[in-house]
């Protein structure tokens, strides 16, 4: 597995194509084979297994092969990745509100008492 930064990146990449989000979507559903999941899709064989390629490699899918039959999964390492990271910032994000909101606080109390 890529380094965090390196996965975040990757997950990010990932997610940012409409494409790719549609697989994901329909993974949701349940597993299926890589031909189910590219017959709503009108792009290229070619095409269809890059996004995939680009999926597994930020650890949102998992891939089976049987014989001739690939067979994807969604799986939450790459999302975990992502969540912890969007975690972190909200929280920091949510301090500094809370913070800005003291001082206003105060700085209202402040005025009020010299009115």
């Amino acid at each position: 597995m890529p380094p965090a930064s390196q996965q975040l990146d990757q997950v990010f990449f990932a997610l940012s194509d409409a494409t790719r989000r549609g697989i994901l979507a329909r993974l949701a559903q349940g597993s299926t084979t890589i031909g189910e999941l590219a017959a709503p899709f009108e792009i290229s064989k070619p095409a269809i297994s890059k996004h995939m390629k680009i999926l597994e490699n930020a650890g949102l899918i998992e891939r089976t092969i049987s014989g001739r039959q690939h067979r994807c999964t969604l799986t939450t390492s790459g999302l975990k990745t992502a969540e912890d990271w969007l975690n972190f910032h909200r929280r920091f994000w949510e301090s500094r509100f809370e913070a800005l909101s003291d001082l206003l606080q105060k700085e209202e109390i402040k005025v009020r008492s010299k009115q």
